[in-house]
């Protein structure tokens, strides 16, 4: 890991540090897709910065083609920055070995897909594969942390279970589990609540704030929904084609007027009494 160190205290030199209590800094990161170099970008993320602490959840807001995805991939280091550079504690995400990376970062997507039939906790104990050597049996402390990942989000009943008979919002839950397990510094999260009745998304998303709290994660989502966001994020960060409109906590950003602009539809923004915005759509007089 040393020369990837080196490379971003290189880099750091000429550039803007992080602070210290911050997990994970997005400087000024750019992208494009196009699909061959003759051709022009079919998409374009423009300079996008934002930082996210230990024991904080920033949300990544937008319509769709708004550059979510794109952030979470860079964030991921599945793609490298066309300009900037994103850090997690210190070094370039992109330029980490994969096997370190897997141990730092955990990806919780919409659907994970079942390669064969499992029970639950085989399927967590899938967390631990980026701490072991290749073609190895799990030790006893794999086991326990497997056990301990599923009782974090209370889940420890459905260890017997197998995947393919969970609920949405038990399956949610065990693949949070399986994040736990990878004992990560920053958690990735895809719209997680995209398939899950109203119930459980509440109730993912109060999980999901605990941990975050007690296991000092750094965590990045992308949603859709506002609401929810607002609840639950220290921050969010607005997405209009490609660009990063705004970054702040949902009552600074939630100013209806800029989320008229974004999302194209009549809203109605309340700030509650616990300083949380509200958001609901206005309707039409025709």
């Amino acid at each position: 890991m040393s020369a990837v160190r080196d490379s971003v205290m290189e880099r750091g030199a000429d550039g803007p540090r992080m602070n210290a209590d911050t997990r994970l800094s997005v400087e000024q990161v750019s992208y494009a897709y196009s699909p061959n170099p003759s051709q022009a970008p079919v998409f374009t993320l423009e300079a996008t910065s934002f930082q996210v602490k230990p024991g904080e959840i920033v949300a990544v807001l937008g319509p769709n083609a708004s550059g979510k995805s794109t952030v979470l991939r860079l964030v991921a280091g599945a793609l490298q920055p066309l300009s900037g550079r994103i850090l997690l504690g210190g070094l370039e995400t992109h330029l980490m070995e994969p096997r370190f990376r897997a141990q730092k970062i955990a990806m919780v997507q919409q659907e994970s897909q079942l390669l064969f039939p499992a029970k639950v906790w085989e399927f967590v104990l899938q967390g631990r594969h980026p701490h072991g050597k290749s073609l190895r049996f799990e030790t006893e402390s794999d086991v326990a942390i497997a056990k301990d990942a599923l009782a974090q989000v209370g889940a420890h009943h459905l260890m017997d279970r197998w995947m393919d008979q969970l609920s949405g919002g038990e399956k949610q839950r065990v693949i949070l589990a399986r994040a736990l397990a990878q004992q990560p510094t920053l958690l990735l999260l895809d719209e997680p609540t995209l398939h899950l009745d109203i119930g459980a998304q509440v109730d993912f998303l109060h999980t999901l704030k605990k941990l975050t709290i007690a296991n000092k994660f750094a965590v990045l989502i992308v949603t859709h929904e506002l609401n929810l966001a607002g609840e639950y994020a220290d921050q969010v960060v607005l997405m209009q084609k490609g660009k990063c409109l705004r970054v702040g906590a949902p009552a600074s950003v939630y100013q209806r007027d800029l989320l008229e602009q974004v999302f194209q539809t009549q809203l109605m923004v309340e700030q509650r009494v616990n300083g949380r915005p509200r958001v609901s759509v206005l309707e039409s007089s025709e």
